[in-house]
C-alpha cells in the first residue's frame, strides 16, 4: 500500500498509450444530425446504452496502471517502478515497487513470501526474517545496508515483476473492480476504487477503502441500489478526501481534483481516451 505520493518533484512527461484502446460509441452508421451533440453527451449515451465497460479489460487496466503511476511516480511508465524502492518517512518504513509495496504494512512481506514460493532461494528470501520483525514499524532493522540493493537486482528477475504484478491483482485491483461492478459503477467508478485502495487499504475502518464506501453509501445510493452513478461517486470522492486530510502525508488531494473528479465532470465513466489530467500540478494525457 502506498501511503503518500511519491516523487513529486519529477518533471512529468505527457505519454500517449500505443494502440490503447479503442472506444466504440452509439450511433454508427446514423445520420449525423441524430448523433448527441456533445462528446460528454455521447461518452455518456455509450455507457448506458452498452454494457459499461470494466476496468478487467486488458486496454482499461493499462491505462489504470499509468494513472496510478502518475500519482506515486510522476511518470506513466509504471513497468519503471519494478525496482522503485525508498523510505518517504511517513512510518512505513520502505515503499517499494508498482503498487508501493510498505515493509511496515505488511503487502511488502506477503510479496516476498509469494516470490519466495515461487523461486525459492531468490535473492530476497533471505530478508524474511527481518520482514517480519518490521512488520508493523518503520524499522530497518535486519534489513539494511543491503536490502535496497538486493530489492533492484530481483526488480530484472521477470519472475519477481510477475510476482509484483500478481500480489497488486490478488490484493489491490481484483477486489475493486469485483465490488465496483457490485455496485453498479463502469470502469472510471472501478478505478476510483482502484486508487482508493491503492492508498488507504483494504479493510473497513474509517479511513480504510470499506470505511471510505460506507461513508460514501451513507451519503448517495449506489447504481446497483438505483442511484445515480455521477452522484454516488462524487459522495465517495469526498469521503476519499476527507481521509486523504486525515493524514499529513496524503493531504495534496489533486489526484481527486484534478484527475479523478474531472473525468467524473466529463462524464466519461467508461475511461475512454483521449484523457487529460494533472498530478500535483504536472499535466499528462493519454490519446488513444
Amino acid at each position: 500500500m502506498s501511503p503518500m505520493p511519491r516523487r513529486i518533484g519529477l518533471a512529468a512527461v505527457a505519454v500517449a498509450i500505443p494502440a490503447a484502446l479503442v472506444f466504440t460509441g452509439v450511433g454508427v452508421g446514423q445520420a449525423s444530425d441524430h448523433l448527441p451533440s456533445s462528446a460528454d453527451t455521447h461518452r455518456h449515451s455509450a455507457h448506458k446504452a452498452t454494457a459499461a465497460s470494466n476496468l478487467d479489460d486488458p486496454a482499461k487496466k493499462e491505462i489504470a496502471m499509468k494513472l496510478v503511476s502518475s500519482a506515486e511516480n510522476s511518470s506513466l511508465d509504471w513497468r519503471a517502478q519494478f525496482k522503485y524502492i525508498e523510505d518517504i518517512d511517513d512510518g512505513r518504513g520502505y515503499t517499494a515497487g508498482i503498487i508501493g509495496f510498505c515493509s511496515g504494512t505488511g503487502d511488502m512481506l506477503d510479496l516476498v513470501e509469494y516470490y519466495t514460493e515461487q523461486k525459492p532461494g531468490n535473492v530476497l528470501a533471505k530478508y524474511l526474517p527481518a520482514l517480519r520483525d518490521v512488520d508493523g514499524t518503520d524499522s530497518h532493522d535486519g534489513l539494511d545496508p543491503n536490502f535496497t540493493k538486493d530489492w533492484k537486482k530481483a526488480a530484472a528477475d521477470k519472475a519477481f515483476q510477475e510476482a509484483q504484478e500478481h500480489e497488486r491483482d490478488r490484493v489491490y485491483f481484483n477486489p475493486a473492480v469485483k465490488q465496483g461492478k457490485s455496485d453498479g459503477v463502469g470502469a472510471l467508478g472501478q478505478f476510483i476504487y482502484y486508487d482508493a485502495i491503492v492508498m488507504h487499504g483494504p479493510g473497513d475502518s474509517k479511513y480504510s477503502f470499506g470505511g471510505i464506501r460506507k461513508t460514501a453509501l451513507a451519503k448517495a445510493k449506489s447504481p446497483a441500489q438505483g442511484g445515480n452513478e455521477t452522484t454516488y461517486l462524487n459522495a465517495f470522492l469526498d469521503a476519499r478526501k476527507e481521509a486523504m486530510k486525515s493524514e499529513e502525508a496524503h493531504s495534496d488531494t489533486s489526484r481527486v481534483d484534478t484527475e479523478q473528479r474531472k473525468f467524473l465532470n466529463e462524464k466519461n465513466f467508461d475511461l475512454a481516451p483521449p484523457l487529460k489530467w494533472k498530478v500535483y500540478g504536472d499535466p499528462f494525457e493519454i490519446n488513444s
